[in-house]
């Protein structure tokens, strides 16, 4: 599964792809969330790159984005604010 559901957050586990043309959510692929990120992986570039999309996206305060785990990796894991729109989109991802 792509995503944990909590009572107050949810964990998406997220295969980042760094130095693309544009930040976008490109679809699921075995079992996660494939994003592209404009910044390259250089010195945390694409991870800010990805907060701060993500935090748009979603309308969620960067400060409450964390990451839980492959902070250093392709494959990463964070964790959000579990909110309406949030639960909506994943409803809508797995249609």
């Amino acid at each position: 599964m792509w995503f944990n559901m909590q009572e107050e957050y949810v964990e998406l586990f997220i295969s980042a792809r760094p130095a693309s043309s544009k930040n976008e959510i490109v679809g699921i692929f075995n079992d996660t969330l494939k994003i592209k990120v404009k910044a390259p992986a250089v010195e945390g570039a694409a991870n800010k790159e990805l907060v701060k999309f993500i935090s748009k996206q979603f309308k969620v305060p960067k400060s409450e984005i964390l990451f839980i785990s492959g902070e250093t990796s392709k494959r990463k894991c964070i964790r959000l604010p579990r909110t309406e729109q949030l639960e909506a989109w994943i409803e809508e991802m797995q249609k």
